[in-house]
């Protein structure tokens, strides 16, 4: 089973937030999760994103892969820096 961290929207129309999931590569967008492991949200000044690192860790080493978008916040936000030292 291919498991992803990604984004699943959330919020009303042009009102988005986003929670990151662990999710089956297969199941839709908004669909079926495995684990809520944190969000964002890029409506507020300054954005928020706020993940469990601890969780994610632990995600990537039972071998999730994090989509591009995901991986850009985790590097802009240095949620793996303290995995990879």
């Amino acid at each position: 089973m291919a498991v992803k961290i990604r984004l699943r929207r959330m919020g009303s129309k042009k009102k988005p937030f986003y929670r990151v999931v662990v999710a089956d590569s297969r199941s839709p967008r908004n669909g079926r999760f495995i684990d809520e492991v944190g969000y964002y949200n890029p409506m507020t000044n300054p954005k928020v994103f706020k993940v469990d690192n601890e969780k994610v860790g632990e995600w990537i080493k039972n071998g999730a892969r994090p989509t591009s978008i995901v991986e850009k916040l985790f590097k802009d936000n240095n949620v793996l820096e303290t995995e990879n030292k």
